[in-house]
C-alpha cells in the first residue's frame, strides 16, 4: 500500500482526553477516532489490526471445532425476562422500544439468543456436544467510559457458547477453550496470568479471566509466588486471623466525642485497628421500585470491605446495591453516621465478616453520637443474619492455598471463561433427549474475547517513547519502505524494487512515498509501529539502504538485496512462532 494514497492522518499532540499509552498512540498513529464519549471507529490501519486479532481468534475456535454464526445485537426482552436477567444485567443495558412498543436491547452478550437457538433446534444427545461462537459488536452504557477501548460503550467481542450432554462434557469444553484462549494471546504477544474469577452478571458455577499484565489494568489480581493460586481480587478468598483465645471481658460503654473513623478512635483509646470493627451501611434495591431494605457489613477495621463479596453474599445484582444515606438509615434502624456498631441494631440485615467470629474484645460504634462500646464479642454481644467472608484481600495476606504471603498485580481482562451448568438451560427449558427417550437438561459454558480490548492491551505492552511496536502478527504492516526524497529518480527506483519484491514474497508492505520532510517520514514510521523500516537514502545510487526493526534502536547499512530477503525471512519467522 502506498501512504500516499491511503487514508491516514497522524497527531503530533497528545489528544487531551487520552490518558494511557494505549489511548494516545492509537489516537496519535491515526488508527481509532472517537465519535462520542466511550464510542470509537477504526481506521484502515486500526481496523487492518482488528481483523488480524479476529482471524487469529477464528483459527484458535475452529481448530477446537467451534462452528461461527453471527446473531444480530438487537435483541427481544422476552428472552432476557425469561431468563431473569433483564432486571439482574441493569443499568448497562441499552434499553429501547419500537414503534409498537415492544422492548428490546442492544446486546451486552448473547447467552440467552443462543441458548434459545439450541432449545429449538437441538432435540437429541446425538447433536451433542456443540460449539457455537460469533465476533460481534457489543454494547455496554458504562457509566464512566475512559481509556478509550479499554472502558467503551461499543467494542468488538468473540462470544461462545458450548452446549454438552453433562458435565464430564463442560468440564472438557472448558478446557478446549481455554487451551484455545491461551493460543489466542500468546499469538497476539500478550503476557497474561488466566486467574480465577467472579462469575457476575453471566453467572455459573466457576470462571476464569485471562488479563494481560499492566500497570494501567482495572483488573488487580491475587498471586502466589509458592504455589499456584491466582485470582482476581474480588474472586480471591482470604484467610481469617487466628482465632483469640482470651478470655471475655465486661461490655462497657465509653464517651469517644468527634472520633468517627477507625483511625481516630483507635488512636483515642490506644488500640491497634485489628481491635476495632468497621461498619459500612447500604440501600439495597429490590425489582419494584419501591422495595427497599437496610444492610449493615462488619469487617475488623484495618480490612476493606470486597464489594463483589457483599453482593454476592446478597444475592442480588450489583445496581442494587448503594451506600445509604446515614440519617435516613438512622430513622429505621438505630445505626448512627461515624457510630454505628452491631449490638443493639434492628431492622435491617446484618452481615459479619467471618474473621469476627474468632476475635475478642473488640471495640465497635454503639449507636449512640460521641460513644463507642468495648470488649464487644460475636456470639455474646451480637449476632449476623449472614456471615462469611467479605474482605478484600491485599499484598502480605496469607495466600488460601498454602499459607505464603499474597503479591498482587494489575492487568487488563481480556478474555473470561465461564462454567454456567444449566443456570440458562433451567431458565429457559433448554433440554436433549437421551439414549432412553428422556429429557436432560444441557449443560451449557460460554466463553468471550474482547477483541478491541485485545488490542489496546497489545500497545500497552508494546510501545515506547516513540510510538507502538507491534507484534509482527497483528501488525497492519510487517514493512515499510521509507523513501527519503522522492524527487531522487534513484531513491524512487531502488524503493519501488525492494516494495515489489517484498509484495511478490507475500509479505505486507507499505511504501512511503509521500512528499514529506524525511523527520515526518521517520516519526511516522515509529508512531505506527511497522516491525521492520527499509530506509532508501543517500546511498540509493550505491544500492545501500538502512535497515531497521522497530524494537531496536541501531540500523545496519546493507544492501537493498539483503535489505529484502532479510525482512522476507524475519517476517515469516515471526509469523511461524
Amino acid at each position: 500500500m502506498r501512504l500516499s494514497k491511503m487514508y491516514i492522518r497522524t497527531l503530533r499532540e497528545v489528544p487531551n482526553e487520552a490518558e494511557i499509552p494505549s489511548h494516545i498512540w492509537l489516537l496519535r498513529a491515526g488508527m481509532i477516532r472517537r465519535l462520542v464519549s466511550g464510542v470509537y471507529g477504526f481506521m484502515p490501519l486500526g481496523f487492518r489490526s482488528v481483523r488480524k486479532i479476529e482471524d487469529i481468534v477464528r483459527e484458535e475456535m475452529d481448530a477446537k471445532g467451534g462452528q461461527e454464526i453471527h446473531m444480530s445485537a438487537l435483541q427481544p426482552a422476552e428472552l432476557w425476562q425469561e431468563s431473569g436477567r433483564w432486571y439482574a444485567y441493569g443499568p448497562e443495558m441499552w434499553r429501547l422500544r419500537d414503534r409498537n412498543e415492544r422492548e428490546f436491547c442492544l446486546g451486552p452478550t448473547h447467552e440467552e439468543i443462543f441458548t434459545d437457538i439450541v432449545r429449538s433446534e437441538v432435540s437429541s444427545y446425538r447433536q451433542l456436544p456443540l460449539n457455537l461462537y460469533q465476533i460481534q459488536t457489543k454494547y455496554r452504557d458504562e457509566k464512566r467510559p475512559r481509556f478509550g477501548l479499554m472502558r467503551s460503550r461499543e467494542f468488538v467481542m468473540k462470544d461462545a457458547y458450548s452446549f454438552d450432554r453433562d458435565w464430564e462434557g463442560l468440564d472438557q469444553s472448558y478446557r478446549d477453550m481455554y487451551d484455545a484462549y491461551e493460543r489466542v494471546f500468546t499469538r497476539c504477544g500478550l503476557v497474561f496470568r488466566a486467574v480465577e474469577a467472579d462469575t457476575g452478571a453471566i453467572g455459573g458455577s466457576a470462571s476464569h479471566e485471562f488479563t494481560a499484565l499492566s500497570e494501567v489494568g482495572e483488573s488487580e489480581i491475587a498471586y502466589c509466588g509458592s504455589c499456584d493460586m491466582a485470582a482476581t481480587s474480588e474472586r480471591a478468598e482470604c484467610v481469617n486471623d487466628t482465632p483469640s483465645d482470651e478470655a471475655e471481658l465486661p461490655l462497657e460503654k465509653v464517651v469517644t466525642p468527634g472520633t468517627k473513623t477507625i483511625a481516630e478512635v483507635a488512636g483515642f483509646l490506644k488500640v491497634d485497628e485489628k481491635q476495632t470493627i468497621k461498619a459500612l451501611l447500604f440501600r439495597v434495591y429490590g425489582e419494584a421500585e419501591e422495595s427497599v431494605s437496610y444492610v449493615a457489613a462488619f469487617i475488623r477495621g484495618d480490612r476493606e470491605l470486597n464489594m463483589t463479596k457483599l453482593v454476592n453474599a446478597l444475592g442480588v445484582p450489583e445496581h442494587a446495591v448503594e451506600f445509604a444515606d446515614e440519617a435516613e438509615m438512622g430513622a429505621v434502624t438505630g445505626s448512627v453516621g461515624g457510630f454505628t456498631g452491631p449490638v443493639g441494631l434492628h431492622d435491617c440485615k446484618i452481615l459479619v465478616d467471618s474473621e469476627l467470629v474468632g476475635l475478642k474484645n473488640l471495640v465497635a460504634g454503639a449507636c449512640e453520637k460521641d460513644h463507642h462500646l468495648i470488649n464487644v464479642n460475636y456470639g455474646r454481644d451480637y449476632k449476623g443474619d449472614i456471615v462469611t467472608d467479605l474482605k478484600l484481600i491485599k499484598a502480605g495476606d496469607k495466600c488460601p492455598v498454602c499459607g505464603a504471603p499474597v503479591k498482587m498485580a494489575r492487568g487488563i481482562e481480556v478474555g473470561q471463561v465461564f462454567k454456567l451448568g444449566t443456570k440458562y438451560s433451567k431458565s429457559m427449558g433448554a433440554y436433549y433427549k437421551d439414549e432412553n427417550m428422556n429429557d436432560q437438561l444441557i449443560i451449557m459454558g460460554c466463553y468471550g474475547i474482547g477483541v478491541t480490548r485485545t488490542l489496546a492491551a497489545i500497545v500497552e505492552q508494546h510501545h515506547d517513547e516513540n510510538g507502538i511496536i507491534w507484534p509482527m502478527s497483528v501488525a497492519p504492516y510487517h514493512v515499510i519502505v521509507t523513501v527519503v526524497n522522492t524527487e531522487d529518480e534513484q531513491q524512487t527506483v531502488l524503493a519501488e524494487t525492494i516494495y515489489q519484491e517484498l509484495l511478490k514474497a507475500g509479505i505486507e508492505a507499505l511504501i512511503d512515498d509521500r512528499k514529506e520532510r524525511p523527520g515526518v517520514k521517520f516519526k511516522d514510521a515509529d508512531v505506527l509501529g511497522i516491525p521492520v523500516r527499509i530506509t532508501v537514502g543517500k546511498k540509493a545510487a550505491e544500492g545501500v539502504v538502512e535497515y531497521k526493526l522497530r524494537k531496536e534502536s541501531a540500523f545496519s547499512e546493507i544492501s537493498a538485496e539483503a535489505a529484502a530477503s532479510d525482512a522476507i525471512a524475519y517476517v515469516r519467522a515471526e509469523l511461524s512462532k
